[in-house]
């Protein structure tokens, strides 16, 4: 069993509140099934001076995924037993449906349903209720890849998993939850709050950061299964104790949920049952991090060391990188091979096979990767090889760049583009309709500059800034969104006829890839 250095874990304990800024936190460490640190900062409510504490609720966020699949697994034994009631979710949708476990294991192949709010015309701010989501799931005609066959992260996978054990018990899911899960692990305060209007015990999240300062942040959306849960540190401390006193019996809930899952192709997959299971600082891990506007949670078991951390801000800093230098303070990990500066890696390129670009940078600590959700930063082993963590690996030969993303069981050769400083965008303004999903967008162009704006079932949403990457390739960019992190930047592409006319445009980002519109139609 692995020592714990004490007086390392609290040195970092007390860095923690000025390294990872905000109106305030918590943080708690468990090892062999005890708390061994504890501490609550900053403020809950800094117009009202409220202080922060280990007994005050927060939203969870998507660390509620791995709870939902507990449930499930408790209720039912195996995911196969809902797979019958699935149809009925998804009643559009064309071809082979996902089975529940890839559901479980984010391998179904959904687009992202909060992603997708944003081209239904949300406003960042906007309501969303219960049946906004049935309907926005309801909508689903194929997915971005076939079940099974790559990892995408997808909230909506667990909406699902929550509506069908409500469908199959008929009983309400917050009440379940609380009954088969939260309770018997000891969380006395933990409760589903699936409408983030509500404000538990008067926490206030908070939007900004220490150059901009922090404003509360208002979010009107309801979720759960992918989300909602609300606990307190000491609540979550109680949850990482009971997996410590469960770690012998493989029928316990934890066990199973951390068993390894595979791909349809029986490649082992890093991530199942709203678990993802990773490598850091020469540890082995599970654990699971969540945001919604307004907060960041993150928490992680080592299993070898029975060592459990938990970070929850009412802010944006990332509690994952505060959780993870905790545990290498507590577990002294060795530290992170040093920094090589990138050279000659950059370059926009194309994935055809997904309709998305990338960007690679030379940075000061390796090569700064643009693609997924946020930015990766891999450190270079040879002229033409980079690696990252997760079995990242970019490959480069000449104009080619192959990416190998293990972690998603994807590798695709990319193509390098000539980047464009101005193009005339105005041969593509007009009204677009994508039939996929339901939604129409607007492009406007006036002296050089080119702005689209979103609407469907959720309204018309705000013009957002669109700008030239190279010949007929734009990006757009969505830095607010009902969900947190929003969705960032969005790959659009022109299709044209043979002649040269606009026939239409192809719209993805990573979490809803290569959806298709036609247009441009007259008014």
């Amino acid at each position: 069993m692995a020592a714990i250095d004490l007086s390392a874990l609290d040195s970092a304990l007390d860095l923690l509140p000025d390294q990872y800024r905000g109106p305030g936190g918590v943080a708690g460490v468990v090892h062999e099934g005890r708390v061994i640190a504890r501490r609550a900062w900053g403020h809950a409510d800094m117009a009202a001076r409220l202080p922060m504490t280990a007994t005050r609720r927060m939203p969870i966020c998507s660390i509620s995924k791995q709870m939902t699949c507990a449930l499930l697994l408790d209720l039912f034994g195996t995911p196969e037993a809902l797979d019958p009631l699935l149809p009925d979710l998804l009643p559009n949708f064309e071809g082979p449906l996902p089975t529940v476990a890839q559901l479980c294991h984010n391998q179904s192949g959904l687009r992202d349903y909060w992603a997708l709010t944003v081209l239904h015309g949300a406003a960042p701010e906007g309501r969303f209720t219960e049946q906004d989501g049935r309907t926005l799931l309801a909508q689903a005609r194929s997915g971005h890849f076939a079940p099974g066959a790559q990892f995408s992260y997808c909230n909506g996978n667990f909406r699902l998993l929550a509506e069908l054990i409500q469908r199959a018990t008929g009983r309400d899911f917050g009440a379940l939850l609380a009954e088969r899960i939260l309770r018997p692990a000891g969380m006395p305060s933990a409760q589903l709050a699936a409408d983030m209007r509500d404000r538990v015990d008067q926490v206030i999240g908070y939007e900004g950061n220490d150059d901009v300062g922090f404003l509360p942040a208002e979010s009107a959306i309801t979720w759960f299964g992918d989300s909602g849960v609300v606990a307190s540190l000491d609540d979550m401390l109680a949850w990482e104790a009971h997996i410590d006193a469960s770690r012998a019996d493989p029928a316990g809930l934890y066990s199973r949920i951390s068993a390894p899952v595979t791909f349809a192709d029986s490649t082992p997959a890093p991530y199942g049952y709203g678990l993802r299971r990773y490598s850091h600082a020469g540890h082995a891990l599970t654990g699971h991090g969540g945001g919604v506007r307004g907060f960041c949670s993150f928490r992680l078991h080592v299993a070898a060391a029975r060592l459990s951390v938990v970070v929850i801000f009412n802010h944006e800093a990332s509690a994952m990188r505060a959780a993870e230098w905790l545990m290498t303070a507590a577990l002294s990990a060795s530290p992170a091979p040093a920094a090589e500066p990138g050279q000659g890696w950059d370059g926009l390129w194309y994935d055809h096979d997904n309709d998305l670009f990338l960007r690679t940078r030379d940075v000061p600590d390796g090569v700064r990767l643009h693609y997924a959700v946020s930015p990766a930063t891999l450190r270079p082993v040879s002229a033409t090889r980079a690696e990252g963590p997760g079995g990242l690996v970019l490959d480069r030969a000449g104009d080619t760049l192959r990416m190998t993303r293990r972690a998603e069981n994807l590798t695709v050769s990319v193509s390098r583009l000539h980047p464009l400083l101005r193009a005339e965008a105005g041969d593509i303004v007009g009204r677009y309709w994508s039939d996929e999903i339901g939604t129409g967008l607007v492009i406007e162009a006036r002296d050089g500059a080119a702005s689209i704006g979103f609407d469907g079932m959720l309204g018309v949403g705000p013009m957002e800034r669109m700008y030239p990457l190279a010949r007929d390739l734009w990006v757009v960019t969505s830095r607010r969104a009902m969900d947190a992190a929003p969705p960032g930047e969005w790959t659009l592409r022109i299709r044209r006829t043979e002649d040269g006319a606009v026939a239409g445009l192809t719209l993805g980002c990573w979490l809803a890839r290569a959806i298709p519109y036609h247009g441009p139609m007259a008014d």
